[in-house]
């Protein structure tokens, strides 16, 4: 049978992985696929890498010179980025080549327009690697669950940022502490950004969302919130209640429509995902036929990111000679039965909460709290008041809600930061049970 030929476009953490896996397992990954899969060209901007023996191969210093190539029938994108990576894969496309890729952002943000290219081309664009890296969870969901209508799910899918929750949790740390230890040790990168603030995992959110539920890629409509206001007292608190403190990605089906959104939550700490720890990866689906499934591993790194990436190229080589009407969909529904539900606006979400805040030492602040909340239509399960310390005017006033509306509650909490006994804002963070 006519072997597969490979162009990698970028040698760098995953690019190398790639090619050396390709490399070293060639003779299982030649029986699986069934049909030899060999790199013929690579761009890169260092002929002689010094991961990489690129002996026997085309080295390129233009990526899209391995767009056009003749001899190439698997364009492989690990630039990352989104212009130059968007042109690379477009171009691919248009001169007839199936596309792998592990640019989360580029697909969240851009993955209608290239999966509508790529469809009108005949060609695959597979994106695996893209969402928490060694882990299949796009298999899983497009292929696995293929006979479940999926209720929700819920992912720890930024390494970093449990990274350095659990070590605030753990060890004591403060956030900027943390953080630090997590720049030191390569977790995350020297403006943090992406991953403290909640974009990287919302880019993969948006595309679990439309997996799971047969939507369009909506990135703009996504709400996403950081962990940087995460106070280490706040994960104490959590931890005295039974609850851990976690950065999460949530998609949900409701009658009114889709919850997409990204945030600090506490989840109940006897469920699995709330003992994820350090860089480590997690996404809990909830399925009507099958229940719940928990899918860990890691979510990045050299290699565990290349198994993914080389699991697509396998596929690709498998149904090469395939009409694209009979492959596997892009984001798991065929193009004429995506549905574009509309996404819920986070003051439409109802969730439960967790309140800080501190308040005079002094009779009638408890019963002015609970009654701004009655009013307001916010149910409280419980009111802890913490020791004052010593000489201390303030106490320090812990409340968890029952389920309610995100804009009831922000009503509520407008209304007691308005009282002169309390001091300051209120911290908020939201509370998920994933029964």
């Amino acid at each position: 049978m006519k072997p597969v030929n490979i162009g990698i476009c970028g040698l760098g953490t995953v690019g190398s992985g790639t090619f050396n896996v390709l490399q070293r397992n060639h003779h299982e990954i030649t029986a699986r696929a069934g049909r030899e899969i060999r790199v013929t060209r690579v761009a890169t901007r260092h002929a002689n890498h010094p991961l990489c023996d690129l002996s026997g191969v085309e080295v390129e210093s233009d990526i899209f010179a391995v767009a056009r190539a003749a001899d190439v029938d698997i364009v492989v994108e690990l630039i990352g980025g989104y212009d130059t990576a968007k042109a690379l894969i477009l171009e691919a496309i248009a001169n007839g080549k199936h596309v792998v890729t592990a640019n989360k952002a580029l697909i969240a943000e851009h993955g209608n327009e290239i999966f509508a290219a790529a469809e009108k081309a005949n060609v695959s664009v597979c994106y695996e690697a893209a969402v928490a890296g060694g882990i299949p969870i796009i298999k899983i969901m497009r292929e696995g669950l293929a006979a479940n209508r999926i209720a929700w799910l819920a992912g720890i899918i930024n390494g970093t940022g449990n990274y350095i929750l659990t070590e605030m949790r753990d060890k004591g740390r403060s956030f900027d502490d943390a953080l630090a230890e997590a720049q030191a040790l390569g977790y995350a990168e020297a403006d943090p950004t992406f991953d403290v603030e909640g974009i990287d995992a919302c880019h993969k959110l948006v595309i679990l969302a439309s997996l799971a539920f047969g939507i369009p890629l909506q990135f703009d409509k996504a709400f996403t919130e950081g962990i940087r206001d995460i106070a280490s007292e706040d994960v104490v608190h959590a931890e005295a209640l039974g609850y851990r403190i976690k950065h999460l990605g949530i998609a949900r089906r409701t009658d009114e429509g889709i919850e997409l959104r990204v945030h600090p939550t506490l989840i109940p700490e006897r469920r699995l995902i709330a003992n994820v720890d350090g860089v480590m990866n997690a996404v809990l689906i909830k399925s009507d036929a099958v229940g719940p499934t928990l899918h860990y591993g890691p979510g990045a790194g050299s290699e565990p990111t290349a198994s993914s990436v080389i699991a697509d190229i396998i596929d690709i080589a498998r149904f090469i000679d395939v009409d694209s009407s009979i492959r596997i969909p892009a984001l798991a529904f065929h193009p004429g039965h995506i549905d574009a539900l509309p996404v819920l606006p986070i003051t439409e979400v109802k969730t439960a909460y967790y309140m800080r805040m501190s308040v005079q030492d002094k009779t009638g602040v408890l019963s002015m709290v609970a009654s701004i909340l009655s009013d307001n239509g916010v149910s409280i399960e419980s009111m802890v008041q913490k020791p004052p310390a010593e000489g201390a005017d303030y106490v320090t006033l812990i409340i968890m809600t029952n389920v309610v509306k995100e804009k009831t509650l922000q009503k509520a909490l407008s209304e007691i930061e308005a009282l002169s006994s309390v001091l300051g804002s209120i911290t908020r963070i939201r509370v998920e049970s994933l029964k």
